[in-house]
Order: structure tokens, then C-alpha cells, then sequence
């Protein structure tokens, strides 16, 4: 058999030629036994018609053997010739020969260093496009952080309006007196920016990660 893997027939085929002259090998091979298994058949019906016949069955078998491994090793060396020139002039595609599905080629012709070159940039296109991702990511993170702050603000900010008007409903118009409630109600704004604090801190660690 061939160790040309003649990929390019392979292509056009649907199989390679080597596989093709295998399967009619095997087919001539098959055929071969199939008929000395006939032959030998008849042998022995015809030996039945002759009482006095010393040859027996075990007899009939080995020279049905012998003759079998001759004409195998004949078929061996005729399908060799048989198979080269099949491969070489019927089942092979000239090199001049381009396939229609291969016509771009012709058309856009390229070397080996310029299809390198086309490698290298889709590469380079790749990673500019991945690291142009993370920063959209990070950028994305950022921006939900400080909308998670501002949220968080603008809840002090109400919520330092909110003690004003109590400071004012309480009578406490004065700095030292606004001071001292203030000072009475510092846990809730102690509260306020533990939490803000927790999620600036969980926004940073996601930019880290990208």
C-alpha cells in the first residue's frame, strides 16, 4: 500500500485512495477464498463417484491450501502493479489541477510568510480586543461603585436634613446644642458609612479580579 496520503484526493473523493484499493483488495481476496472453498467442493463430490479412490478429505484440504497461497502470492504481486497504476493515473489529481472550492486561492494567492504575518495580526487583534474588554468591565464596576455611593450620599444628605429639621423641631437652633444631638446620634451615621465602606471595598476587589 501507498504511504502517500494524497490528502488533496482525499478532498475531492470523500475518501482517500489508499482506503479504496484496501476495500478492492480485500473484496479480490475474499473471492479468491470463497472460490477455493467451491473447488474443493466439487473435488471431493467428484471423488465420491470413485469407490475405489484412496484420496481422502484431509488430503483434498491440504493441496487446496497449497494451491491457495499460490494464487495469493500471484494476486499479492499483481495487485501491486495493478494498485500503482491505478494511484498514479486514475485515482490521483494533477497538480496543475485546482478544485472549485479552492479557486480563492488562485485568486488571493499568498506566501508562507505573509500568511504568518495575517496569523500574527489576528493575534495581536485578539489581545487588543480582550484587554479592551476588561477595561470596559473595570470601567463598568467603577461606575456601578459610584452609583452605589452616590446612592449612599444622598441618603446622609437626607438624612442630615432630616436632623436638622428634628434639631429645629427640638429647639436646638444654636451650634453646641445641634453638636450635642448630633454626638447622641452618631451610631446611625456610624451605621451609614460601615456600609458604604463595605461595598466600595467588595467594588474594588471585582476590579482586581479583572
Amino acid at each position: 500500500m501507498s504511504v502517500n496520503p494524497m490528502a488533496y484526493e482525499a478532498q475531492f473523493f470523500g475518501f482517500t485512495p489508499q482506503t479504496c484499493m484496501l476495500r478492492i483488495y480485500i473484496a479480490f481476496q475474499d473471492y479468491l477464498f470463497e472460490m477455493m472453498l467451491v473447488v474443493e467442493r466439487v473435488i471431493l463430490k467428484k471423488l465420491d463417484g470413485f469407490p475405489g479412490c484412496k484420496i481422502g478429505p484431509s488430503q483434498i484440504r491440504k493441496s487446496t491450501e497449497k494451491f491457495l497461497l499460490f494464487m495469493k502470492d500471484h494476486f499479492d504481486k499483481l495487485f501491486s502493479k495493478m494498485e500503482e497504476v491505478l494511484l498514479q493515473l486514475v485515482l490521483s489529481i494533477p497538480e496543475n489541477v485546482l478544485l472549485p472550492e479552492d479557486k480563492v486561492h488562485e485568486q488571493y494567492p499568498y506566501t508562507k510568510e505573509e500568511f504568518q504575518a495575517l496569523q500574527d495580526e489576528i493575534q495581536q487583534l485578539q489581545q487588543q480586543y480582550r484587554a479592551k474588554t476588561s477595561i470596559g468591565q473595570a470601567l463598568r464596576a467603577e461606575l456601578e461603585e459610584q452609583n452605589a455611593v452616590q446612592a449612599e450620599l444622598e441618603k446622609m444628605l437626607q438624612w442630615f436634613d432630616g436632623l436638622d429639621n428634628i434639631c429645629r423641631e427640638h429647639g436646638t437652633s444654636n451650634f453646641n446644642e445641634s453638636f450635642a444631638f448630633l454626638a447622641r446620634n452618631s451610631k446611625k451615621l456610624q451605621d451609614v458609612l460601615k456600609d458604604v465602606e463595605k461595598k466600595s471595598d467588595k467594588m474594588k476587589k471585582h476590579i482586581q479580579l479583572l
